[in-house]
């Protein structure tokens, strides 16, 4: 079995030695490293292969941003899942702007995040439901401008359906549609966007619609 191979940075060593138990009990997690700083990441980096970074947000003086920008000079290729007590709507943008592939929060139970880590090993992205409806709200409050311009109501009513993690029958049911309607809908902003999946049009919507946000406030 080739089995993923997992770095974990969080600054608080009981979670992190409790997190690193948890998954070195799954046949298919390997964990390679376990460190509290970004300096020590970045060694284990420099030595041992990654598959996946499992990440804090506030590494005590130090944030996560900065470091996933230094990992991806350094030119880390491999995934990186922020695990954390909480993130704001433009913290998480600029996170998935720069590399990473979702947000998990620690509030969430074990057996979410094993399954979080298998879809980002597989290559999906993953943000928790609580963060995407932060983020609802800030797309709707800066939405980028030639974005919005290149969607009709429609679409943007179910592009808002999505960032809030509804179903299908869910968006229908709210904008009076009918199910059909809306896949055909969510069809059209695959094809402008030019993704395939729910998650990737989640991605590449938060980089277009967040990014000035993220820009002018960094």
């Amino acid at each position: 079995m080739n089995r993923t191979q997992l770095l974990l940075l969080d600054d608080h060593i009981l979670f992190r030695e409790g997190l690193s138990r948890l998954l070195a009990s799954e046949p298919d997690f390997k964990i390679v490293g376990s460190c509290g700083t970004a300096a020590e990441a970045l060694e284990i980096l420099k030595q041992t292969a990654v598959d996946i970074i499992l990440l804090d947000f506030d590494l005590g003086e130090e944030h996560a941003n900065q470091f996933i920008s230094s990992v991806r000079r350094e030119g880390f290729e491999g995934k990186i899942l922020m695990v954390t007590a909480g993130m704001s709507a433009n913290e998480s943008s600029i996170a998935i702007r720069l590399g990473a592939s979702g947000v998990f929060l620690k509030q969430n139970s074990p057996a979410t995040l094993t399954r979080v880590i298998r879809m980002v090993a597989s290559g999906e992205a993953w943000v928790d439901e609580k963060v995407i409806r932060l983020m609802a709200v800030a797309v709707a409050e800066s939405v980028d401008q030639t974005t919005a311009k290149s969607l009709t109501t429609r679409e943007q009513q179910v592009l808002q359906g999505v960032f809030e993690g509804l179903t299908n029958k869910e968006i229908a049911t709210r904008l009076s549609a009918t199910e059909s309607g809306v896949k055909a809908t969510l069809q059209q902003l695959f094809h402008k966007t030019g993704v395939r999946t729910r998650s990737q049009l989640v991605r590449i919507a938060l980089e277009r619609s967040l990014g000035n946000s993220g820009k002018s406030s960094s």
